[in-house]
């Protein structure tokens, strides 16, 4: 069971990155409704961090840590991406603790 929450985190990372590279080459792909007070420069360096520690982490996504982790950068990173790394952080953790 922990490998879907592997495969969920490790998407999840892939799609807030992807979506991060298309708010730094400022493309329509990511249209925030509000402008951040880092501006799209670091709102999508921001992210792009994130979605790289979720891609990281979701290789241990079934350990206590990491699966806190990917809950966290899962709700900082919001969107898709971020649903989608919380939902493989909580599986990954009921694969271990359930």
């Amino acid at each position: 069971m922990w490998k879907v929450g592997y495969g969920l985190a490790l998407l999840g990372g892939i799609v807030i990155i992807v979506l991060s590279l298309a708010a730094l080459a400022h493309y329509p792909l990511y249209l925030p409704i509000q402008v951040p007070l880092a501006g799209y420069f670091g709102i999508g360096l921001i992210s792009l961090i994130l979605g790289i520690v979720a891609v990281f982490g979701s290789k241990h996504v079934n350990e206590l840590i990491w699966g806190v982790v990917l809950l966290i950068v899962g709700f900082l990173a919001g969107g898709v991406g971020g649903l989608l790394a919380i939902i493989g952080g909580l599986v990954g953790l009921l694969s271990r603790y359930a």
